[in-house]
């Protein structure tokens, strides 16, 4: 088994040459352009996507190898999960060849050999580059081809860092160097992922609205923090990617989840000090003045200030760059129960809007807008520890609020304030349960 640490990004067609003279100045040990075949495999019923399982064989100059990868961490383009690779005489499947350790029950299926099949394949060219820094040894492949599923199919462009040995903030040092050339953009979508879209008919991409964050049980407040930073961040790149195909009603997600980056962090501010974040806010605030501006989902996806204020959260979130700044006293908060910070807070900000609407505002309704829209992202934060049904219960008559005042309907504004402050909690210890 080997850990796989990589972190991937799409490249700009027109930029591909300015790439490429840069990584020159960068190393001499440059490998030509290569083609690389590679054959993902999966059952009828999707059984190793089901476990977050990749299988694929990899063709290369006559000589064939068998990988699995299992479920690991991606954070905004920065992969990090085990995988075994299997050396082949020719090109095919030996699942018997894995270790027990692969499968999820310890044990290869009886019948998965005879069920799966290919199911996409991706050919591409790999041009590489090994590059030391820092006290890292780094692999820079730039892959141009295409991933192919049937009558399906859609070109890569793409650029992978992967860590052969070091560290991983090494990686993420010559990601920041790398960006500024303005030709990059951090990819969330593998190429796995691609295809297995395009096999299922490459069905267009939905715009998604933000929704409650879902919370793993027993979990601390410190990885709370994380997931709701994670979340926003998956909630970016995604639109970001639907903007770029041409979707303009993305754009509007994209704001959405850089506010909801600045909620959580505020959310969490009475643990992580100002200064942690105070970099990474500061590129929050020059992406957002380009996202605003009038230019194109090209200009903005390549834009340096955009690409590395993504890139800044996502190293903070893998390199929990807040934890320097976390103090002995404060340091067993974070790693107390999410569950009970969750219920606290939710109080808190029901408190907080209850005060701020308690009285007809007439015509300064508008103006407790920007709050109304910090505290409800804040319940959906908080609330994925209790039924959807109770939260969307008590969530609808505050969300109708906002709406009916954005669009100044004085009749509705009355009616969804008087039903938000009567709605009772879902949460415990609220005071009421």
């Amino acid at each position: 088994m080997a850990q796989e640490i990589e972190l991937k990004f799409i490249v700009c067609s027109e930029g591909v040459e300015t790439l490429r003279q840069h990584l020159s100045t960068l190393t001499t040990e440059h490998h030509p352009a290569g083609e690389l075949l590679n054959i993902y495999y999966e059952t009828a019923d999707n059984w190793l996507r089901s476990h977050d399982m990749g299988l694929r064989i990899r063709g290369v100059q006559g000589r064939y190898e068998m990988t699995m990868k299992i479920a690991g961490r991606v954070v905004g383009g920065l992969h990090q999960r085990p995988e075994y690779n299997i050396e082949l005489d020719k090109p095919e499947l030996a699942l018997d060849r894995f270790p027990a350790e692969v499968w999820p029950d310890g044990e290869l299926p009886a019948d998965l050999a005879s069920r799966v099949q290919p199911l996409f394949s991706t050919n591409f060219e790999r041009e590489k580059w090994l590059i030391n820094e820092g006290d890292s040894r780094i692999e820079i492949a730039l892959d141009r081809g295409e991933v192919k599923a049937g009558e399906h199919h859609e070109p890569i462009c793409e650029l992978e860092l992967e860590l052969l040995s070091g560290r991983t903030e090494d990686v993420l040092k010559l990601s920041h160097q790398l960006v500024g050339l303005a030709v990059l953009r951090q990819g969330s979508l593998s190429k796995a992922a691609r295809g297995y879209h395009l096999a299922q008919g490459n069905a267009e991409r939905e715009v998604k609205p933000l929704s409650v964050l879902p919370l793993v049980a027993k979990a601390n407040v410190e990885q709370g923090m994380s997931a709701a930073l994670e979340n926003a961040l998956a909630h970016w790149q995604y639109h970001e990617e639907l903007w770029i195909r041409g979707n303009d009603s993305a754009r509007p997600e994209i704001m959405n989840a850089i506010a909801r980056i600045r909620h959580a962090l505020m959310l969490f501010g009475g643990l992580v000090p100002r200064k942690a974040s105070a970099r990474l806010r500061d590129q929050l605030t020059l992406a957002e003045a380009t996202l605003a501006s009038a230019v194109s989902a090209q200009t903005a996806a390549y834009d340096v200030q955009t690409a590395q204020a993504k890139l800044t959260l996502t190293e903070w979130l893998v390199m929990r760059g807040w934890q320097p700044f976390i103090d002995e006293k404060t340091q067993p908060k974070l790693a107390d129960s999410c569950k009970r910070f969750a219920d606290v807070q939710l109080s808190r900000v029901a408190a907080e809007l209850k005060k701020a609407f308690a009285h007809p505002l007439g015509d300064r309704y508008a103006d407790q807008l920007p709050r109304l829209a910090r505290d409800l992202d804040s319940v959906m934060l908080l609330a994925g520890y209790y039924p959807d049904a109770a939260v969307q219960a008590w969530l609808e008559p505050w969300q109708g609020l906002s709406q009916s005042i954005a669009h100044r309907q004085r009749n509705d504004i009355e009616l969804f304030r008087n039903e938000a402050l009567n709605a009772e909690p879902f949460w415990l210890h609220s005071g009421k349960r």
